[in-house]
């Protein structure tokens, strides 16, 4: 379909159904997104024309469940796509260029498919060009077809907070290669990958295959990084809304952009402790076996590695007791695992602030302590039952985003207790209601 096709299109029942599936289900959330995609395809033809074939892409944010840096260790992840999302409409370009036009970050760029490097470092371009001649290189790698294609972008995930808006990027153009140039045939795991090279490689992010996973994926899901090459993906069958709840995540303010050094240097330490044992990753040492060598690795690792490694192995079984709970119905046996997720990540893992960099900036944290006093003083940490709220740290860490489960009736007051002690700067919103969307990485036709 051409560019007039297209906003035609986003008035059919399909599309309306398919927008309240992402999106949110009432009348002014369909009008809301339709405008968004006929701005989106407006911005297309300014930039690039108007071809006969034009095609639009969806590709949502994630929000991690459990499983805090777990996944670099060939670890287990419960996660889940998330409404927030970046939208791309693309046509081939008729020549080996990559044309990028991006409205929410205001770039303007191309990528020569000629120049993609070795595959083994990223060169002189970085950021989303880097993560661009990422993937191109590992398409090539893997023997999937490439080619040129005009886009472009426009982006509501999160940026620099933890809600993956680099992976989010990363699939929506391995998808737009995978529709114009391989049949649609390449498999989600394989993109995922492609997508993890690109980061890893071509951003010097040393990044696991979470984010690509659950942004590719869609859903509530399960995954088991045990053979990063195949991980096991489980659909859980559980939905927040029916229990009255919702998954709200909170910007703190903070910005992670800069602080690669600090998450490298999770997976780095705990695979310190690894190789002390002859493995590659932590996956399945336990933490008898760390303790009963305790002063030889704390000798060989330091104190924070053998921190980290403990957190992994409990962080680890955490998830399946996360979905366990999940799966019997046992809401408030979920919730106590979330909280214990999250203080494990304060205490062990270390990554809710940057101890060597700015110590006096703690967002996250301030972020969290607010959120424990609104939890106690509204008597949400205890129930019948058990707890009936918790918070952790959401993603990498260090700055960004907290993420916290409450009841819906006390979503508004916690809005305004978050909005009045700590209000961002400008106009830009802190507190996120999030939903659920079933599907991943997709392109939206009729």
């Amino acid at each position: 379909m051409n560019a007039a096709e297209l906003v035609k299109m986003l008035e059919s029942e399909k599309i309306k159904k398919l927008f309240g599936e992402l999106y949110g289900d009432s009348v002014t959330v369909y009008e809301t997104q339709k405008k968004r995609y006929c701005d989106l395809l407006d911005d297309f033809t300014k930039r690039f024309g108007s071809p006969e074939e034009v095609r639009l892409f969806s590709s949502p944010g994630r929000s991690e469940i459990g499983g805090n840096h777990t996944d670099h260790n060939h670890g287990k992840v419960l996660a889940a796509s998330i409404q927030l999302d970046c939208i791309g409409a693309a046509a081939p370009s008729g020549d080996n260029k990559i044309h990028i036009n991006d409205s929410t970050y205001n770039e303007d760029y191309e990528v020569d498919l000629s120049e993609l490097g070795d595959g083994n470092h990223a060169g002189p371009q970085k950021g989303s060009r880097a993560l661009i001649r990422g993937i191109c290189a590992g398409f090539k790698k893997n023997g999937f077809k490439t080619g040129g294609f005009s886009a472009s972008f426009t982006s509501h995930v999160i940026p620099a907070s933890g809600v993956s808006s680099s992976a989010s990027f990363e699939m929506i153009i391995a998808y737009i290669l995978n529709r114009l140039y391989n049949d649609g045939k390449i498999p989600i795991e394989k993109m995922a990958a492609t997508g993890q090279f690109a980061e890893n490689v071509y951003w010097g992010k040393a990044s696991g295959l979470l984010d690509q996973m659950a942004c590719a994926e869609g859903g509530l899901v399960a995954m088991d990084f045990k053979d990063p090459s195949s991980p096991v993906v489980e659909k859980i069958p559980f939905d927040f809304a029916t229990k009255k709840y919702r998954v709200v995540l909170v910007n703190t303010g903070g910005n992670h952009a800069n602080l690669s050094d600090e998450y490298s240097a999770i997976p780095s330490e705990m695979k310190q402790v690894a190789r002390f044992f002859g493995k590659e990753v932590l996956r399945g040492i336990s933490a008898e076996e760390i303790a009963e060598k305790l002063p030889e690795i704390r000798a060989a690792c330091g104190d924070r590695a053998v921190l980290r490694a403990f957190h992994f192995e409990g962080e680890n079984s955490r998830v399946d007791e996360e979905i366990a709970a999940l799966k019997s119905n046992n809401f408030p046996l979920f919730l106590k695992h979330i909280t214990e997720s999250g203080n494990s990540s304060w205490k062990w893992l270390q990554n809710i602030y940057v101890p060597s960099g700015r110590p006096t900036e703690q967002g996250v944290s301030i972020g969290l302590a607010l959120t424990e006093i609104f939890i106690r003083r509204r008597g949400l940490d205890t129930g019948p039952q058990g707890p009936r709220a918790a918070c952790r740290v959401h993603g990498g860490g260090f700055a960004g985003v907290i993420q916290t489960f409450l009841p819906e009736e006390a979503v508004c007051a916690y809005e305004e207790w978050i909005n009045r002690s700590m209000p961002n700067k400008g106009d830009k919103r802190a507190v996120f209601v999030m939903s659920i969307r079933p599907y991943g990485v997709i392109e939206v036709e009729a």
